[in-house]
């Protein structure tokens, strides 16, 4: 569709606009951003408000799942949030590890920064922090994180190889990532792989469950379980935006479909003699 660059500026900019919006206004419209006109994300979003350390301004209803659901976090944990927006689920995970944990959350997007910073403050929390930064890049020395959590992000991640290289290095040996995304089974019309909106949107940046499932095995994770599955219906009312009648009725009759999933992994309490990258296999 576009380069790396121009895709993370369409995500940049769109959640930029979403983080300066009302949360009712998210929740109707394209993955939170009114004029996006399309996904309405209760199409995708899991209920959170029955959680501890839920935070109703914090949770812009963004998300396709419950990662922290099935971290396994425990107290005295570091953690980390890919992709933390205004900071529900960091929120969430501090509820879990407790006041001797840390919460850290990397975004990209400075205006999100600054509405979970807000947030954060005035939840009166020490330990729970929003750092600026990529998730092909995570400004975090290497093996110093006990959980990796996100929560439908990593489809927005150009380099998705990159993504989960970067997330092994950060987790400690013997260490966990627990994340919620979306990926396709099937091959999406043209229409909606060439929408940037339908970028942002969390779908037409989405992979082949089979090859998500697979960049993570070569990043060398072990104990690979996808620990829940959904599938997400797109009505015709978002179709139409894109695609005419005769491509909407091919689309549905394709079968493709599209999944939130919640993906847990492993990084080896013991190093491989031939770590990914090394040049040595």
């Amino acid at each position: 569709m576009n380069n790396a660059e121009e895709l993370k500026k369409i995500v940049r900019d769109k959640y930029s606009e979403i983080a300066l919006q009302h949360k009712e206004q998210n929740e109707t419209s394209c993955c939170g951003a009114t004029g996006c006109g399309t996904v309405d994300y209760a199409i995708f979003a899991d209920n959170y408000t029955s959680l501890d350390g839920y935070n109703a301004e914090a949770n812009l209803g963004l998300g396709c799942g419950l990662p922290t659901e099935f971290a396994q976090i425990r107290k005295g944990d570091t953690v980390i949030d890919l992709g933390s927006g205004a900071g529900n689920d960091c929120f969430v995970a501090r509820a879990l590890t407790g006041e001797t944990g840390k919460v850290i959350g990397v975004d990209m997007t400075e205006a999100m920064l600054i509405k979970a910073r807000e947030n954060a403050g005035k939840l009166g929390f020490s330990n729970v922090e929003f750092r600026l930064g990529e998730i092909e890049a995570l400004p975090l020395p290497d093996n110093c994180v006990d959980v990796v959590i996100s929560n439908c992000v990593l489809n927005l991640v150009p380099d998705k190889q990159k993504a989960f290289a970067e997330m092994f290095r950060v987790l400690k040996p013997g260490s966990h990532f627990s994340i919620s995304d979306v990926v396709l089974v099937g091959e999406l019309p043209e229409g909606l792989v060439k929408a940037g909106e339908m970028y942002a949107g969390c779908v037409s940046g989405a992979i082949q469950k089979a090859e998500y499932l697979q960049i993570i095995h070569e990043a060398a994770f072990e104990n690979i379980i996808v620990q829940k599955e959904k599938a997400i219906h797109l009505p015709d009312e978002i179709l139409q935006d894109y695609l005419d009648e005769t491509s909407i009725r091919r689309f549905r009759e394709s079968n493709t479909g599209i999944f939130s999933i919640t993906i847990y992994g492993d990084k080896p309490a013991v190093a491989a003699c031939c770590a990914p990258g090394s040049g040595c296999c």
